[in-house]
């Protein structure tokens, strides 16, 4: 059973299941998975909205409920951007909370026989996730967090986007593609003459991103395009079914890391 077969295809960023919706679809999988969204709110330079890495983070989870059968999470949408304190409209909370907030969410969700969650990450500056998802793992809760570095490397080499990581680091090529896919209506003019590369950021915690560049873009958002976009989720969905097989197996490894779809 799809998750495409249980819920309405939106591009709301809040989920519409009732809650027979989520027992129905639990009673035809061994184990639970809930997906959880985190974005932030932070610029994006003059063109992106300060929403974009919760509507990357959404765009995400959509498309990994579309394939897989999980219990769709509405998103985080404030968390740890610090960095970008300088530009307004940007806010942040404290690592301290997001570690909380996660914390509760999951154990709320144990409580209602949800016991797996993946955390999907929109925000790089989110370090703490890790943290969290180490943790809980120690204590012998099922966590994740998604995507790592080597499913964009993947999803990037698959789409054709032809910038590095490194030189990828905001508001550029990645970003730009899925928000020119999934949600074309929110880019305001510019992204077309707004490529500005700073590939060496080793003072970013101390100085913050107004340390390397004056209007928030640090890649080259006027690589991005629809098409890169729309490959770039679908590659992404497909790296997910090694999480899914690593979050339900009995032994907690990785028996299957095919196709995990139901």
């Amino acid at each position: 059973m799809s998750g495409s077969q249980t819920r309405p295809a939106a591009h709301s960023l809040v989920p519409t299941d009732t809650t027979e919706d989520v027992r129905t679809r639990g009673a035809d999988v061994s184990r639970q998975v809930a997906v959880l969204p985190v974005g932030s709110f932070e610029q994006h330079g003059p063109f992106l909205p300060l929403a974009t890495d919760t509507l990357v983070a959404c765009a995400i989870a959509r498309e990994i409920a579309a394939a897989y059968p999980v219990h769709l999470l509405p998103p985080v949408t404030i968390s740890c951007s610090h960095e970008h304190a300088a530009w307004p409209g940007t806010v942040s909370i404290s690592s301290v909370t997001l570690h909380a907030v996660i914390r509760d969410i999951a154990a709320s969700l144990r409580r209602s026989g949800v016991d797996a969650l993946v955390l999907v990450n929109g925000h790089g500056g989110n370090y703490v996730l890790g943290n969290v998802v180490q943790e809980s793992s120690a204590r012998g809760e099922r966590m994740a967090l998604f995507p790592a570095p080597e499913d964009w490397e993947a999803a990037r080499e698959r789409a054709g986007v032809e910038t590095s990581l490194l030189t990828d680091m905001h508001a550029g090529e990645i970003e730009t593609s899925i928000l020119l896919h999934a949600h074309p209506e929110f880019l305001r003019p510019g992204y077309e003459t707004s490529d500005f590369v700073a590939d060496d950021r080793r003072h970013l915690l101390t100085l913050g991103m107004s340390g390397y560049t004056d209007s928030g873009v640090i890649g080259r958002p006027s690589l991005g395009s629809p098409e890169k976009g729309k490959r770039l989720l679908a590659s992404l969905s497909d790296s997910f079914g090694a999480y899914v097989s690593l979050l339900t197996s009995a032994d907690d490894s990785v028996a299957d890391t095919g196709d995990a779809r139901k």
